[in-house]
């Protein structure tokens, strides 16, 4: 049992692990590591107090460091899903299952621009998560589209099980595939339908379906925890971090601006030392 998970590994969530460790507690940080914070790009910051003139690469490094020395644990896999099970949760991530005291939402800003229709159909069609939700679509038709190798295993999971897969790679795809399989071109434009997904709109042209599956390399936070509450794609918290689920903190941007490093420190700090308090 973990004491406290941490969804995201930038500034917010290594500065919330690293102060959930020092008040005692167990902190383990999913994410895809260091050089996958957009801090990481940045040329040049100069406006952290105490460290001028440095790379986002160099910056990061060092908070990275700092968590790894205070014992900090990191697992790189996806999280996908989050589910509140009595008093803890359990943690989808890439099908394995881990378990949580409290959790710390540090997953940043959805980078993504959301497709037309994808808000209004998340739970009645649209779906972040194969190896989740794949069953509910059993030997019905699906939309797929995915961002990169690495959600290939989660396309197959489908193929296995939808009658038609349409499949909308977001790179170079040159893989045989099964015969249920038809690979597209192009650009999803719209998610159709009344009251639930039927149809998808790609260069133009409409295809009939009953699900859609967004196999991106991040998930928006409120598909993450069933009944999260937001402001857009914005997390909702109180002066302590803390959102409208008991146990459930969030830090960072994915909380609203500024989107500032010292902004996501500060409020990663808050919401480790309450989460460590309060479990």
């Amino acid at each position: 049992m973990i004491d406290v998970a941490i969804i995201g590994c930038g500034p917010a969530g290594l500065s919330a692990a690293i102060n959930v460790v020092q008040n005692g507690k167990s902190a383990v940080v999913f994410g895809k590591g260091p050089d996958a914070a957009l801090l990481w790009k940045a040329e040049k910051v100069d406006n952290y107090l105490g460290i001028p003139d440095v790379t986002g690469k160099e910056l990061m490094e060092r908070f990275y460091d700092h968590a790894v020395k205070k014992g900090v644990e990191f697992n790189e896999r996806k999280v996908s899903q989050i589910m509140q099970t009595g008093d803890c949760f359990s943690i989808n991530a890439e099908n394995n299952i881990y378990n949580a005291k409290a959790i710390i939402l540090a997953t940043g800003v959805e980078r993504t621009q959301l497709v037309k229709g994808e808000s209004k159909f998340v739970g009645s069609g649209v779906s972040y998560c194969a190896s989740c939700d794949a069953m509910l679509f059993m030997d019905k038709t699906v939309f797929v589209t995915l961002e990169s190798e690495s959600g290939e295993a989660e396309a197959r999971i489908l193929s296995d099980l939808c009658r038609k897969v349409y499949f909308l790679p977001k790179y170079e795809f040159t893989k045989p595939v099964p015969k249920n399989v038809e690979i597209l071109s192009g650009s999803l434009e719209e998610i159709m339908g009344k009251g639930y997904v039927s149809a998808v709109k790609v260069n133009g042209k409409e295809i009939k379906c009953d699900g859609v599956f967004l196999l991106r390399e991040s998930v928006p936070p409120s598909s993450l925890i069933f009944s999260l509450a937001t402001i857009g794609e914005l997390i909702q918290v109180d002066e302590q971090m803390q959102t409208n689920i008991k146990g459930v903190y969030a830090a960072g941007d994915c909380t609203g601006k500024p989107f500032q490093i010292a902004k996501a420190v500060g409020e990663g700090l808050i919401a480790g030392i309450k989460a460590a308090k309060t479990i």
